[in-house]
Order: C-alpha cells, then structure tokens, then sequence
C-alpha cells in the first residue's frame, strides 16, 4: 500500500507536444482528435488536455509521434478462467445452435483454484499491455481476488457471480439445470460480503457489482433481490442474459416473453443495468417471435448491453446488427469475455461483423465503437469521470507509438489502432495517475512470469483430463519423431 501511494507523484506530470490527442468534447458530447497539444496530470486527476499547459512540471514526457487517448473500460471479462482454455477452444464452432462442443469441453477440464489465480493474473497483465485502465471482472468469489485486482493496479469492479442452479448441456438444444438446496441464498450473502470488501479495500480502486449469474440459473426472487440490493446500494447491476438460442427458447416456452420482456417484467432493466450480451432478442433473424419490442424496452429504460462478439463468432452466431441496437438508443459498451483480453480485436470484429449481418444498412463506425470502450461503459458504471480526456477527470491515460510499424501510414490513428495494429503500439498506461505499463512492460505483474505460471497450470489441468485428446484434439495430427 505504501509504495503504491509513494508512486503517486505530488508534482505535475506532463506529455508534451502530442502529435495526437484523442480528448473528450463536453459540449458536442462526443470524442476529437486534437493536435500538437500537451496532456499533463497532478495525483489522479487531469489538468490539461491539449494547448500548452503552463507552470512547473516535475516530469515531462515527449510526445513526439504519440497518441495519447483514455484507458479503454473492458465491461465483462472472465479472466479467472478464459485465459487458461488457449489453444484449446478455438474451432469447437457451434453445430447445434449453442455452446454444446465448448461447454462440453469445459465440464471435463475443471481448473482448480491455483489454476484461476494464476489465469486472473495472466489475464490482468494482458488487459493493462492493451491499453486497458478499467475492468467489471466477472467471477466467481475465491481467496485473493481482490488483493490480486488491487496488486494488478486497474480499476475494477468486483462482480461476484451468484446463481440458484448450475448449468451444462448435453445436446446443445437445451439447458440442464442442478438447483442448490437454498435455491442460491448462500451465495448471495457471499456476493455482498465480497462487494462490502471490494469497497472497504485499501487501494481505493475496486467497486462490488451486483451480478447474478445468469436469468435462467436464478429464482425470480433471487433477480428480484439482486435489483433490490442494486438499488439501495446504488451499485451496478449485472447478469447473463439473450444469450443462446435454447436459452431464448426456454424463458419463451416457461413465460411467454422474450428473456428481455422478462427482466422488464422482474423490475431488472434500467440506467444502471448491463445485459451481457443480448445477441438473441426478438430482432434476431434465426427467432419466430411475432413482437419486436426487445430494442425499444432496453433503450426506454436506458440498460445497457455488454457486446462481446468474439467468443460469439467463435461459436457460429451473431449479433443482427449492432448498428440496430444503436440507431435505436441502446447504450452498447464492449467486453472481451473470452481471450485474447484485447478490446481492438474486440473493435475490429465487432465493426465486421456488424457490417456483414447489415449489409448496406450497416450504421457502426470506429468512432462508435471507441465511444462504447470508453463514454458507453463509464455511463452504465455511474462514472463521469473515466474513460475520457478532460480536466478534472481520473489520469487514466494511454499513450500508443505511432512510429510503430503496423500504424503506418498513418491517416486516421483510431483506425490503425483497430484495424492494422490491434492494440500492438500501445507503450504507457497510467491508472489514477500512477504508471502501470512502460515502454510496453507491465510494471504491476510480470507478464512473462505469468505466462510461465499459466502455461504450468494448462499442462497441469491437461493431465488430470480424462480423455484429453478428445475432449481438445489438436489443429495437426502429431507425426512420429522428435
């Protein structure tokens, strides 16, 4: 604790002459790129963006062919577990309309709890190296996790997952339920402990989230006492939800509303709500559904929706069309979900995608994309103060190398950020003023340690997988020799 707060200089850090800033415009609502400009910083706070800040400065940064722009929010990971399955589920596709082949794959290969630290930490490294500043990790409560989101030095809100009943398939068409005893009670006390120790803890940087699993694994009480709780504490509320065709299929056949008419039903939706990831609404062209209701009741009520398009492309859906939920007035902020913990990828894909479920009614754009990374997620977490370059907001900055060679030639840097480097020419990361990635090493962790802990912890869990082979074939066969 103490050497965290010693690195918090007194003095006024300051970048010089960027060659591009990437900074908030109040008054038109939206981002802009300035040039020439300097960006500096006292504590946690931004003094300047752009012109020339005048008086002392106690370190001073070349900006020379940089781009200085707000840390990216990553609105739904798992890093607890996702890093760890590399290499390994990929291509399991979606043949039967759900996560059959993955999920199979997950019920066999069961990480145990030094398995999920050492993927958090590999996975905390991975966002900072991106130009990540701040992050709703979603996870289930272990010891250590919230010291280890306090040492990885990103701002995070702590979402302890909590269900009545955990959840496989065997078919891919539907959804197997085994309810808890307390039908998830006990749970929920220990997700308002960890969020009640999020908040208390030293570092200053972590938020309880109040997140029940998933709409189809808890009680209509339990989601009921979720929005409840959300609402006295003022924290952000979050679940699972349009996800998966069976799943839209069984809240159909069960309440004769779509998922999203059923959360409006329980008092769910509303400005402080995120719905990961409601790909599967009464839009989506693969449902016969005779209402189109879903957009309007998530824009009306101002809930915002988690959009992760990789790991839902990776199982043969998506989202029909992104540009739809945003014309409509959805608020859209942007996660990783799965690996790799890189929100350009996430950009990229998503800006693809949109355009081909679209065709030439697509409506997205870069610009809205970045603006979900950033302004989208603040809003729906309650912050003003993040994920935007202006005075008086938190120093929680980026600085990319345009010199880097994937930038070049440079015309439009938000979009070689997206579509040429993919994150690859971010260098500095700064979180609350104090500097967490440098000349592209991250300073809290050390990533390379942690690629080695995770890669033990892979072979580890491999080993005790019955029938491994199987369950992750490899991409070639192995020929015989050394």
């Amino acid at each position: 604790m103490a050497a965290e707060h010693d690195a918090i200089s007194d003095g006024v850090t300051c970048i010089r002459n960027a060659d591009w800033i990437i900074a908030w415009d109040g008054a038109a609502g939206s981002h802009v790129y300035l040039r020439g400009g300097d960006v500096a910083w006292r504590g946690d706070r931004l003094l300047t963006v752009g012109g020339r800040h005048e008086g002392a400065v106690a370190t001073e940064i070349d900006g020379t062919a940089r781009l200085v722009m707000p840390g990216l929010i990553n609105i739904h990971c798992h890093p607890t577990q996702t890093p760890i399955f590399r290499g390994m589920v990929e291509e399991f596709g979606n043949p039967r309309l759900f996560y059959s082949s993955r999920h199979v794959f997950r019920q066999s290969f069961v990480q145990d709890e030094a398995a999920q630290h050492v993927s958090a930490r590999y996975g905390l490294a991975e966002m900072l190296a991106c130009g990540t500043t701040s992050i709703v990790d979603l996870s289930h409560a272990y010891p250590g996790w919230l010291d280890l989101l306090a040492e990885s030095g990103l701002r995070a809100w702590a979402g302890a997952m909590f269900r009545s009943a955990r959840w496989h398939t065997d078919t891919g068409q539907d959804i197997l339920l085994d309810w808890a005893p307390d039908l998830g009670a006990a749970a929920f006390e220990e997700a308002r402990e960890v969020m009640d120790a999020a908040e208390a803890h030293g570092c200053g940087r972590l938020t309880g989230l109040v997140t029940p699993a998933q709409i189809n694994t808890c009680t209509p009480e339990l989601l009921r006492a979720a929005a409840e709780l959300a609402r006295k504490t003022g924290r952000t509320l979050h679940t699972h939800a349009a996800q998966s065709y069976a799943e839209f299929n069984a809240i159909a056949r069960e309440q004769d509303r779509t998922p999203v008419e059923y959360m409006a039903a329980l008092g769910f939706l509303g400005p402080r709500t995120i719905i990961g990831h409601a790909v599967f609404t009464d839009e989506h062209p693969w449902l016969l559904w005779p209402r189109r209701a879903d957009l309007r009741l998530l824009a009306d009520s101002g809930t915002s929706v988690a959009h992760c398009p990789t790991v839902f492309a990776r199982d043969g859906t998506m989202m029909h069309h992104l540009g739809a939920y945003m014309d409509a007035g959805v608020t859209i902020a942007m996660g990783t979900d799965t690996h790799p913990q890189n929100l350009w990828q996430e950009m990229q894909l998503a800006e693809t995608i949109a355009r081909l479920a679209a065709g030439p009614r697509h409506s997205c754009s870069s610009a809205r994309l970045f603006h979900a990374c950033t302004i989208g997620a603040a809003k729906v977490l309650g912050r003003d103060d993040i994920g935007r370059l202006a005075p008086g907001a938190k120093a929680d900055l980026v600085m990319a190398d345009l010199d880097e060679p994937n930038m070049r030639p440079l015309r439009d840097p938000l979009r070689s950020l997206i579509y040429s480097s993919v994150g690859r020419a971010v260098r500095d990361v700064w979180v609350d003023g104090v500097q967490r990635v440098a000349a592209g090493r991250v300073l809290s962790i050390d990533m390379a340690a942690a690629a080695r802990d995770l890669q033990a912890a892979q072979d580890r869990t491999a080993a005790a997988t019955p029938d491994m082979d199987r369950v992750a074939p490899l991409s070639l066969p192995v020929s015989g020799g050394t």
